[in-house]
């Protein structure tokens, strides 16, 4: 099955606060908002990948007659995401992050040489940015 399996298509997180989530992701993080539910979810692109994220307490809900039939979902607690910057870029998204008062956790490099720095969305969520060689990907 392995072989079938092509890449991650799109990767979820959590925050309660939508609109808070929305800024960030949009305007701090630069991602492009492909679509927003209420308060129930709000989807970006990221590269090759959509990045959703759900209100839990929405997404809890079983979906409305007529709507599509996905199951209800969710989780609670703080998830972690890691986004893949070339290392030429990092210092730009580290100094982008600093200038919007975002909090760095940790800005290391691994065994690899592949550089990460670590920050929180405002609701909580471990965010990453890494080299594509962190897992030999570049």
């Amino acid at each position: 099955m392995s072989q079938s399996l092509q890449g991650v298509l799109e990767a979820a997180l959590y925050a309660s606060d939508l609109d808070a989530a929305e800024q960030f992701y949009e305007t701090v993080l630069g991602l492009e908002k492909i679509a927003r539910q209420g308060n129930r979810h709000i989807f970006f692109r990221c590269g090759q990948t959509i990045l959703l994220i759900f209100n839990p307490t929405e997404t809890l809900q079983p979906p409305p007659a007529g709507a599509l039939p996905v199951p209800s979902h969710g989780a609670t607690g703080a998830g972690h995401l890691c986004f893949k910057v070339p290392g030429e870029e990092i210092a730009g998204v580290l100094a982008r992050l600093q200038q919007a008062g975002v909090k760095i956790e940790s800005d290391f490099r691994w065994p690899s040489g592949a550089r990460s720095i670590y920050f929180r969305d405002p609701a909580g969520n471990s965010l990453e940015c890494a080299e594509p060689k962190l897992w030999n990907l570049d």
